[in-house]
């Protein structure tokens, strides 16, 4: 789950089964950082890892390969994302932890990649294999749009190995049962 930073410490300590990541970190260090959200400071907050460029806060690509390398060394888990096939090639080289495909323009939609530009999941699965090998140790997710167990069965028959998904559940009348919902197209 990501969450917002300021509820990463609660989270954290109320439910310790579900690894919470930030949402956003600034690439720096411990030190004269106020007002940053420092990866160290994450960690001790209870975080496991971070988004990375989400399309909501993207950053310059130094600053990505600065904040992938930091929560490598705090052994903290690293999602990068990625608008387009290209992006995902560049970033592999990086090698984070997971890459999600996320075309901005389907965030939030309800119109998920994987029925609106399918050939977006398959061409980020040959760059990833591409830039680092057949068998890649990051992970490939998929995300935009995506509201129900049909899109994550396609999802997934297109390549991708997950999903990262947030308004299909926050504006869900009940968000367990779209939580549910959402895991039976693994299965499927």
């Amino acid at each position: 789950m990501a969450a917002p930073a300021f509820s990463i410490s609660e989270l954290s300590a109320n439910y310790p089964g579900i690894p919470i990541l930030a949402q956003h970190l600034d690439p720096v260090s411990a030190g004269s950082t106020t007002g940053y959200l420092v990866p160290e400071i994450a960690k001790l907050s209870g975080a496991k890892g971070s988004l990375i460029n989400h399309s909501e806060h993207r950053l310059e690509e130094q600053d990505i390969e600065t904040n992938v390398s930091a929560l490598r060394r705090l052994g903290m888990k690293s999602v990068v994302c990625a608008k387009d096939s290209l992006e995902v090639g560049k970033f592999a080289r990086l090698n984070p932890d997971f890459i999600a495909i996320e075309p901005p323009e389907l965030i939030g939609t309800g119109t998920a990649v994987s029925k609106a530009r399918p050939e977006l999941i398959t061409e980020s699965k040959m760059a990833l294999e591409n830039a680092i090998g057949e068998k890649p140790a990051t992970v490939l997710l998929c995300g935009a749009g995506i509201v129900d167990d049909i899109d994550v069965k396609r999802a997934k028959e297109l390549g991708a190995q997950g999903i990262l998904v947030a308004s299909g559940v926050v504006r869900a009348a009940d968000w367990f049962y779209k939580i549910k919902s959402l895991t039976q197209g693994f299965s499927m």
